[in-house]
């Protein structure tokens, strides 16, 4: 039963990283970069010539933006390649009157002008398919996996990644665009905030939450075959949404990036005052529970436990992180007047008063709940916080 719910596990996984980026929320979220891309070399590494909204996006606006150049490089497991995402009308224009080959081939593109290619007096997406008419994408040697050689070679000349990663390789790819010291704007699950190798990258202001609010609902393009699938098992509003007939997919995205933004720099406006009975403290930290980024008290100078929808809203000249309430940091348990402990069997509980008084025996811990080690013990925890301090 474990190996078929981890073969489930990775089917979805790879379901969700075929999610497509509407050309929308590309324009809302880049709109604010415009000047950082003058005279850059962007990167789509994850993005297929022919599919990709962020190689239409950059396409359209080449001029506009002033690039030097755009590169982009598809990987051949795309499940949609030639059939369904399509940026044009045609979809053998690959092959020219030739229908596209079963097999699925990686591509690759790199466009340093867009000209007016069909005479009409005017520079558009019309040009940039015209070009790829009369000069098709090349082939690529590998599969086009953002891991391969060619493919790292490309991003070592390239100034900036703009794309939306593969939603179960996130981690990977965060890593290697650190490691080869680059700036990007991709999507990612808003849960990568809580991970262990990722937030450490937050709270060192070297990653930051793009410009598009937290709350914006993103949704996706993906294969037919999938919204298929949505329909009969998913929850709509949850999992999928359906716009004008069309079956989106849903999920906690947001945008990630380290170039600099006019929002990071805006100041919260803080208005409550702090009292211990409305902001209590955690149990085994030395911080203050505050639920809501909007009632953070203007006159705490310690530590404060903030929800990670904070992260929108952070400015670091006016706040510090300085952790997160995830065991792996050594963070907070569960506010509660009372602590429930459970034996490393997780066999039998106990409910114990802060104040030492008396405790009643359970013969299971309750149900529904997550249990984190905290020095040797299981606590219940509340979903994670970041932990903050105003700077003076």
């Amino acid at each position: 039963m474990a190996n078929n719910n981890k073969s489930l596990s990775n089917a979805n996984k790879a379901k969700k990283d075929e999610f497509y980026t509407q050309l929308s929320d590309i324009e809302n979220e880049l709109r604010h970069y415009k000047d950082f891309f003058r005279g850059k070399i962007v990167f789509c590494n994850c993005d297929d010539p022919y599919e990709s909204n962020f190689v239409k996006y950059f396409a359209m606006n080449f001029n506009a933006l002033g690039l030097k150049k755009l590169i982009a490089t598809s990987y051949a497991t795309s499940p949609v390649m030639y059939s369904e995402l399509t940026l044009f009308d045609d979809p053998n224009m690959i092959k020219s009157s030739t229908p596209p080959p079963p097999k699925k081939y990686p591509y690759k593109i790199e466009i340093t002008a867009v000209r007016d290619e069909n005479g009409d007096g005017a520079i558009n997406l019309d040009d940039f398919e015209e070009m790829l008419r009369k000069k098709p994408p090349e082939l690529l040697k590998g599969d086009g996996d953002f891991r391969s050689a060619e493919c790292i070679e490309l991003l070592k000349e390239a100034d900036v990644v703009v794309t939306n990663p593969p939603f179960s390789l996130f981690r990977e790819y965060a890593a290697q665009l650190m490691y080869y010291d680059k700036k990007f704007i991709i999507i990612g699950n808003k849960n990568a905030i809580t991970y262990k190798e990722f937030f450490p990258l937050i709270s060192a202001n070297k990653v930051w939450v793009g410009y598009t609010p937290m709350s914006k609902d993103l949704l996706f393009d993906i294969p037919k075959s999938y919204s298929a699938e949505m329909l009969s098992t998913g929850k709509q509003g949850s999992k999928y949404k359906v716009i004008d007939g069309v079956v989106k997919g849903r999920s906690q995205s947001i945008w990630f990036t380290n170039v600099d933004h006019d929002k990071r720099h805006e100041d919260l406006i803080l208005y409550k005052h702090y009292t211990p009975e409305e902001y209590p403290k955690y149990d085994n930290y030395d911080a203050i529970e505050v639920s809501k980024t909007s009632e953070i008290p203007c006159d705490y100078d310690g530590v404060m436990g903030v929800p990670i929808t904070f992260l929108d809203r952070f400015n670091p000249d006016q706040f510090e992180i300085v952790g997160i309430t995830k065991t792996w940091h050594g963070g907070a348990s569960k506010i509660y007047p009372s602590q429930i402990q459970v034996d490393a069997n997780n066999k039998k509980s106990e409910v114990s008063k802060l104040n030492d008084g008396p405790a009643l025996e359970l013969a299971s811990p309750p149900l529904n709940k997550t249990y984190y080690i905290v020095d040797n013990k299981y606590y219940i925890q509340l979903y994670a916080r970041v932990l903050i301090r105003k700077k003076v």
